[in-house]
């Protein structure tokens, strides 16, 4: 006889998920000791935030993560993850233990509870998909299936909530339920609406002279990167991509021009979207910080704007289209423009002169990332944190097999030293190569020691330019200084690293040398920048603010 927790440990693994992240407390400990004798491992985390942008990051690369925590104290820590999950469209299953069911009925005041024994399953209602409390034993199996269904389908967070005394409680699922497959719906496309949307944007695409495909998130939530590629084979059109899209591409094709993110943009990007006459944008979110702080100007009358479960041209809505449904069909009426005429620069070309490092000259931004241009290979995973390093990283060029991860629309700070350890997790073959702001670094720091625990080789590169340039730009003041740390000295504190300080171009050459070949254990490299020595992205968008201020 299955068991509830058996039973729902048992549909995450067929779904893929190896690894589950998570903080023991006392209400989650029996879920968590029949979660060690399956095959998915527990990967215990410092804090539940922690452990939720791990789970979250495990999904991007993975398609499905999930995390693991106790009642009340453990369920509120997390809330700022889910919401970012559920902002960005990622697939996070959150497991909560909780007090056992006979509780709800007496008025007790429990430890990690207010009173209010549906609190917890009231908020989670908010940031979820689905949100479900298991109280009944023999609906708990489709309870869970639900669940599970709901997030691969809307790539959203769900909860499931599990009593104490429902852990070991038999589930009396049959045995075809439990030896099949999870029932998944298949996205929702009405013919009318399709042929109606494919035909008018095939007539306004053919008529323009200067197309261009803006490619957004998505693409990789959906797996239609291959759709993509087929559609851009087809029509010859240059495209872009937005910040949480990037790497939805290899951003070596011949066609990929460069991420558009508004005034962050780089000029010859900026001008080649915003004058396009019509821009083809598919599968983005339209939100501030993706398409630069409100300084994107996209004229929507020559916008095409098509997302996982609509169409939208001009003023005219087509619903229900599945995305895919509606580029398949573009693919089958477009034909191919003259690639002379369509006038674009591959992005490519930013890197096809080389690095030459001067080794006596103090550091700077600007140097860096041109130096991390020729440094990324083939097959990493490219980690960045909010402020100045998800900008600056913007305009790196990802190579052939390599993902970006960053939270580009709900930028929540800290969020890449624990990503690091969910994307090295999903996948032990690419090595994480994550970049992180000292200010970022400060909320999420102890999380190293996960990763030194489990003893993986990520590159981390720590921006120490004191404090919180990124708000400096915007509008400076002592809100933005922080207490110094000696970086490079904390890995050592953890455990097994390797780790140095860099200040000079010639220093920095040495410790890539050092960090490429020790790949037995983390690797930190502390760069140290001025204060106010920040990105091109940045300065531009401070201006563009300050204008509309």
């Amino acid at each position: 006889m299955t068991t509830i927790s058996e039973y729902l440990f048992h549909r995450l693994h067929s779904l893929g998920v190896q690894h589950i992240f998570g903080v023991p407390g006392d209400y989650v400990l029996d879920l968590m000791d029949v979660l060690t004798q399956t095959p998915i491992n527990l990967i215990c985390n410092c804090n539940e935030l922690n452990a939720g942008y791990a789970a979250d990051a495990y999904a991007r690369v993975k398609g499905l993560g999930a995390v693991c925590i106790t009642y009340g104290v453990g369920g509120f820590s997390l809330v700022n993850a889910v919401v970012g999950a559920y902002a960005e469209r990622v697939p996070l299953v959150v497991i909560s233990g909780a007090p056992n069911s006979s509780v709800k009925k007496t008025n007790l005041l429990l430890h990690h509870t207010t009173g209010d024994y549906n609190l917890q399953l009231a908020i989670m209602e908010k940031i979820t998909v689905a949100a479900v409390s298991l109280t009944i034993a023999s609906q708990a199996a489709n309870q869970i299936d639900q669940a599970l269904a709901a997030c691969l389908h809307y790539k959203r967070p769900v909860y499931i909530e599990i009593p104490q005394d429902l852990v070991h409680q038999p589930c009396n699922v049959p045995k075809n339920q439990l030896c099949s497959s999870l029932k998944l719906t298949t996205p929702e496309t009405l013919p009318e609406a399709l042929e109606e949307a494919v035909e008018e944007a095939v007539e306004l695409l053919n008529k323009a002279q200067q197309p261009i495909i803006l490619a957004g998130v998505e693409f990789h939530r959906f797996n239609l990167e291959k759709q993509l590629l087929q559609l851009l084979a087809t029509t010859g059109y240059p495209v872009a991509t937005t910040m949480l899209g990037k790497s939805c591409i290899s951003e070596m094709h011949p066609q990929f021009i460069g991420n558009y993110v508004g005034a962050l943009s780089r000029e010859n990007v900026r001008q080649r979207i915003e004058t396009a006459d019509c821009v083809l944008c598919l599968g983005a979110i339209m939100s501030d910080m993706n398409l630069g702080i409100y300084t994107a100007h996209l004229n929507e009358y020559k916008l095409i704007n098509a997302n996982s479960e609509k169409v939208k041209i001009k003023h005219h809505f087509y619903q229900p289209v599945y995305l895919g449904d509606f580029i398949d069909g573009l693919i089958n009426k477009l034909q191919k423009k003259d690639p002379q005429t369509l006038e674009f620069t591959p992005a490519a070309d930013v890197i096809a002169t080389s690095f030459t490092p001067q080794p006596e000259n103090k550091l700077t931004n600007g140097r860096f990332y041109e130096r991390m241009n020729h440094f990324l290979e083939d097959g990493c995973i490219v980690i960045s944190d909010t402020g100045d390093a998800i900008i600056s990283t913007m305009d790196l060029l990802m190579p052939e097999e390599t993902d970006f991860i960053g939270q580009a629309f709900y930028l929540s700070i800290g969020y890449s030293i624990p990503a690091c350890l969910g994307a090295a997790m999903a996948d032990g073959d690419r090595r994480p190569i994550v970049f992180v702001g000292d200010g970022a670094f400060q909320m999420t720091a102890q999380e190293l020691s996960t990763i030194i625990r489990h003893q993986l080789n990520p590159i981390i590169f720590l921006i120490n330019n004191d404090g919180y340039t990124i708000e400096r730009v915007i509008k400076d003041g002592p809100y933005n200084d922080i207490q110094p740390w000696k970086y490079h000295e904390i890995p050592q504190i953890f455990g097994e690293s390797w780790s140095c300080e860099v200040s000079t171009e010639g220093e920095l050459e040495t410790a890539l040398a050092q960090a490429k070949v020790n790949t037995e254990c983390v690797s930190l490299i502390e760069i140290h920048l001025d204060r106010f020595d920040c990105s091109d992205g940045l300065m531009r968008l401070g201006e563009a603010m300050s204008n509309k201020g």
